[in-house]
């Protein structure tokens, strides 16, 4: 008996592997689905933040969303690759539970979440006071794992959550998409502000050279949509995004324009201003709250952990660029394609023109990426 296999032709390409796991999911995956793999499975990498474990668990994590290029769709559902999906998963929730430990109460975590550090030095602060439009560039597409598909992975909660909390969060999410203007959905402004900075706004253009600690962010929260038992800490995921966006975003906004971006290259930042100020206080009153006063099937204590598990991941991916980008290094995995220089563009990074343009600060010739690693091809060029 013969089964008829679909695949998504339309989808990005599969990556190149970054360890022997990784590769075992990537080959599988060039084939049908079987119904046991072979070899058998492989030791689960022994650093769940590596390379190797999250690209492959951000590859089963893909099938659930767009998928990728010429993989049978079946391969979404395969017990098989579930299974080696889930020996993953394990442990990478147990380094979060580990590293977050008890978490303290949600109303703390949530106060501690609402307060902006006087002192704070991460990537937006960077960008803004001494970044380069290059750096711009590569925290664009570390971000596209994320904001292409924005909104996406917290979608799973809404079947899973009750009554008043549902309709709150459904309420959110129409924000997200555009409010019934598919030209504004977070995705789209997001897209656009990638091809302002001379990106290719394909959906996982970059995969193949955004690094572990960006992927982390990722899998967090895929990790928490995907399971019915980590419902509450997918709200607090969600809790902690809308809460500490509007501050960044409003540095990021600033920083993209002296960088060069035209209103259409910063509308995306200038937009989650607004909108997640508006977003925190209902995620925090129409979300939360009613999910607390109702059947404890959401805890405190897992929304806390939630909120601080993605605050953890997003910790351990500013460390990473900020080490790269104050080193003079490349934050990728392979630097970026140069863009056509601009004229009277100003080579100093962190200075504003003295014209009435932004800077457009771009230092290519001092990144380089990690020994052995090709930079990609030019825009638009076969992969």
């Amino acid at each position: 008996m013969s089964t008829a296999t679909r695949t998504n032709t339309g989808a990005p390409r599969l990556p190149a592997a970054r360890g022997p796991f990784s590769a075992a999911v990537l080959t599988a995956l060039h084939r049908p689905p079987p119904t046991h793999l072979s070899p058998p499975p492989l030791d689960v990498p022994a650093d769940p933040w590596g390379e190797d474990a999250q690209l492959a668990l951000y590859v089963c994590y893909e099938l659930h969303y767009r998928g990728f290029a010429d993989v049978d769709d079946a391969w979404e559902w395969s017990p098989p690759l579930l299974a080696l999906r889930g020996r993953l998963e394990r442990a990478f929730l147990a380094a979060l539970r580990r590293e977050v430990g008890e978490p303290p109460p949600l109303e703390a975590v949530l106060a501690d979440l609402l307060a902006e550090p006087p002192d704070g030095d991460g990537p937006s602060h960077h960008l803004l006071t001494a970044g380069t439009r290059q750096q711009a560039r590569e925290y664009l597409a570390h971000r596209s794992t994320y904001h292409l598909k924005e909104a996406d992975p917290q979608m799973w909660a809404v079947p899973r959550l009750p009554h008043p909390a549902k309709a709150a969060l459904v309420a959110l999410q129409y924000d997200e998409y555009g409010a019934g203007r598919p030209e504004r959905a977070h995705a789209e402004l997001f897209a656009a502000m990638m091809a302002d900075f001379g990106l290719d706004p394909a959906y996982g253009r970059y995969l193949d050279v955004v690094p572990a600690p960006a992927l982390a962010v990722v899998n967090t929260m895929s990790l928490f949509g995907l399971h019915r038992s980590l419902r509450a800490a997918l709200v607090g995921q969600f809790a902690a995004l809308e809460i500490t966006s509007p501050p960044g975003a409003a540095r990021l906004a600033a920083a993209f324009e002296r960088l060069g971006g035209s209103p259409r290259g910063t509308l995306f930042y200038r937009e989650h201003v607004l909108a997640d100020a508006v977003h925190e206080q209902l995620v925090r009153h129409t979300v939360i709250e009613p999910l607390l006063a109702g059947p404890a099937d959401c805890p405190a204590a897992e929304i806390a952990f939630g909120a601080l598990a993605y605050s953890l991941a997003e910790d351990r991916f500013a460390d990473h660029l900020l080490t790269a980008w104050r080193s003079g290094t490349c934050s990728l995995r392979a630097p970026l394609p140069a863009e056509p220089a601009a004229p009277d563009q100003p080579d100093q990074p962190g200075l504003p023109d003295q014209s009435d343009r932004p800077d457009q600060s771009d230092r290519p010739d001092r990144l380089h990426g990690p020994a052995g690693r090709p930079p990609l091809p030019p825009e638009g060029a076969p992969r």
